[in-house]
């Protein structure tokens, strides 16, 4: 019987071409199904994608271990939830098990959560899938964990909303010249004719891209539903699901009621996440996709803490 031959094995063996170290070397888009540990104590199933990196710190090392940063990730997957103490874990297995060639280890899960919204007014329901990232990293010894998410919104513009009043009342003005006096009756009936919305304000579609930074020794479960639902209670205009007539009506008071610029925006975020102590650090960017113009209106929040995040334009 022949003996098994022995496979070659370059990372390990071969010398590398120069003697330098690496900040970060790994794989990306790595799909995996997830469990989410919600707040709740319930079990979110998501379909995760996967950046995995380690540093090289020792220059005479060719190659990193792809295969077992892999192998680690699936047992991952299949025997754990997402949660602060598990990434913790899932992190020092990593460096572990490239001892003597990696010092740090970060990891980034991009997936949709899926959130069930009721709608404004009527009594139906539908799913919202929400942009969410968890960023992990082990460096020197010290853990840090950050949550991003994205939630929609609608805006509508004061500026436009201003001058769509200012044609109404020319409007009102010019239907009724002459007469002194309007019976309610009439001006009511007026209002609700195509001659009432004569000009309409424009609104976007518009989107409020949050990262957060926690305590690891503070959280267990990422709060995912509650930076999605502090967002939207700032904002008051989330987009919604199932829409009957009276859901659109009270969306349009909705929208009525609080007309944002960009930076109308970027304020009530960033006073609603101060609020939290539990959000040691935040980062917030709100993109206005405007209807009037062929650009975006973008406004950026951040803390403002000694070596937090810095007020970059992208994250």
């Amino acid at each position: 019987m022949n003996a098994k031959l022995e496979m070659p094995d370059i990372a390990a063996t071969a010398r590398p071409l120069a003697r330098e170290t690496i900040d970060w070397v790994g794989m990306s888009q790595i799909s995996l199904p997830v469990n989410m540990l919600q707040e709740d104590g319930r079990l979110q199933p998501v379909v995760a994608h996967l950046d995995i990196h380690v540093d090289v710190v020792n220059p005479e090392v060719k190659g990193i271990h792809m295969s077992r940063l892999y192998l680690l990730l699936n047992d991952f997957a299949a025997d754990q939830v997402i949660d602060a103490n598990s990434l913790h874990q899932l992190l020092s297995n990593i460096c572990e098990s490239h001892e003597g060639i990696s010092e740090s280890a970060i990891i980034q899960f991009r997936f949709d959560y899926p959130l069930k919204r009721p709608a404004l007014k009527s009594e139906f329901s539908g799913w919202k899938p929400y942009p969410t990232v968890i960023q992990v990293v082990q460096s020197k010894g010290e853990y840090a964990i950050e949550l991003g998410v994205t939630v929609p919104y609608s805006s509508t513009c004061p500026c436009s909303a201003a001058l769509s009043r200012q044609l109404l009342q020319q409007a009102f003005r010019d239907d009724f010249s002459n007469q002194d006096m309007v019976p309610r009756e009439q001006v009511e009936s007026w209002l609700r004719s195509e001659r009432g919305s004569v000009a309409t304000p424009h609104s976007q579609r518009s989107y409020a891209r949050i990262w957060i930074r926690l305590d690891p020794a503070e959280v267990a479960a990422l709060p995912v539903i509650d930076l999605i639902n502090r967002a939207e209670d700032a904002l008051q205009t989330p987009v919604q699901t199932a829409v009957k007539r009276e859901d659109e009506q009270e969306f349009a008071r909705l929208n009525g009621a609080n007309m944002m610029f960009c930076e109308d925006a970027a304020r009530r975020l960033k006073s609603a996440l101060n609020r939290v102590s539990s959000y040691k650090d935040f980062w917030v960017r709100v993109e206005h996709h405007e209807s009037l113009h062929d650009h975006d209106a973008v406004a950026v929040v951040s803390k403002g803490i000694p070596g937090g995040y810095k007020p970059l334009l992208q994250r």
